[in-house]
């Protein structure tokens, strides 16, 4: 007879091979990545010029999603840490045959006006929302405000809004002919422009700090904003009407829609909310000679949803932003960028490459 059958429940737990161990510690730290990247915070690298000189190509940046409460996933069956594509392979990272509605948890405050935000492009139809490609720019209105920009100067609700620290715009600039020295250009870091002409006329993208420079060299003859006239139609501009003759610095007014505000509707301005009404809102519109109908019945207004904002880049002359495609809805929100932890310059050698100045640098 075996005396030893009482020992049987406390014998040792079989060791763990290395292999196990490895895939183990491997899985928990993708959920644990997978879950601070969804609800508190995601790095981001700015890959174009559109925020320049405020946030610059090569920044890496920190973006909170506790500011304004984290989204939950709406495409929940997708590969961890990748965004639409898998690296490498360059197919789609997610399954969007199921897709959950639009939530997100409380957060520490809402957008406010020039918070410098991550969103959703809105313009990429063929993906879920949180699919689609991330986009940085300053939310210039937010829910409610009424926006126009006169002679470039962005107001809102009646009043110019404060011009963000590095803000950019293009001017035309008029020499005795000749150039300018390149080494002097990299250091104001004036990187966006040039000849247009073999008689000395330039294009430069300047902020006003590096344009009242300029004007002091001995070659500029002439130096003035360059400036679309009011009433100039630019077919790529929205709302992409001849009845709203906008272009990039001269627009509106324009009313941004805010949830539960009833929007009075006319076959003029359905032009600037069908979108909104159609796409973000998955509403049915119609328009009948002088009539409208949302969802097959009459309509000469619309209560919205959702909030919008409408933003736009610091870089004024090389932005694509809501100028060109109208509204963000609150459910392509993804974050708030709170600072920069690292800056590359890509154009400079290896031990140079670092902007030491902008590490750690706050975004304002």
């Amino acid at each position: 007879m075996n005396w030893k059958f009482w020992k049987r429940g406390k014998a040792k737990a079989k060791k763990k091979s290395a292999t196990r161990e490895w895939i183990e510690a491997i899985v928990f730290a993708l959920i644990a990545a997978g879950l601070i990247r969804t609800f508190a915070m995601e790095a981001y690298t700015i890959p174009t010029p559109s925020m320049e000189k405020s946030l610059m190509v090569g920044d890496f940046l920190v973006v909170s999603k506790v500011s304004y409460g984290a989204r939950l996933p709406m495409t929940p069956i997708a590969f961890p840490l990748a965004h639409n594509t898998l690296p490498l392979l360059k197919i789609k990272s997610y399954v969007d045959g199921i897709q959950w509605k639009y939530r997100r948890l409380p957060g520490l405050g809402k957008i406010k006006n020039n918070d410098v935000v991550v969103f959703n492009y809105p313009m990429e139809d063929w993906r879920p929302v949180d699919r689609r490609d991330n986009y940085i720019k300053r939310c210039v209105g937010i829910a409610g405000d009424t926006l126009v920009i006169r002679n470039r100067v962005v107001y809102i609700n009646g009043k110019a809004i404060d011009q963000p620290v590095g803000l950019q715009h293009q001017f035309l600039v008029r020499t005795d002919g000749s150039s300018f020295n390149p080494k002097t250009l990299e250091k104001m870091d004036v990187t966006e422009g040039g000849a247009f002409s073999a008689q000395g006329d330039f294009r430069f993208n300047l902020t006003e700090e590096n344009a009242d420079k300029m004007k002091q060299f001995g070659n500029v003859r002439m130096l003035e904003p360059y400036v679309m006239p009011r009433g100039v139609y630019t077919e790529e501009i929205f709302p992409h009407h001849e009845h709203y003759p906008w272009n990039l610095d001269s627009y509106g007014p324009i009313v941004i829609p805010a949830q539960g505000v009833r929007m009075p509707l006319n076959v003029h301005n359905i032009h600037i909310y069908r979108r909104a009404i159609e796409i973000y809102e998955k509403q049915k519109v119609d328009v009948k000679g002088n009539a409208i109908y949302i969802n097959d019945k009459p309509a000469d207004g619309y209560t919205f949803q959702m909030d919008y904002y409408w933003m736009m880049g610091d870089n004024r002359h090389n932005s694509l932003d809501s100028r060109y495609w109208g509204f963000v809805s609150e459910d392509h929100i993804v974050g708030k960028a709170i600072f920069v932890w690292l800056s590359l310059d890509y154009n400079k050698p290896l031990f140079r490459k670092i902007r030491f100045s902008r590490t750690f640098r706050s975004i304002r």
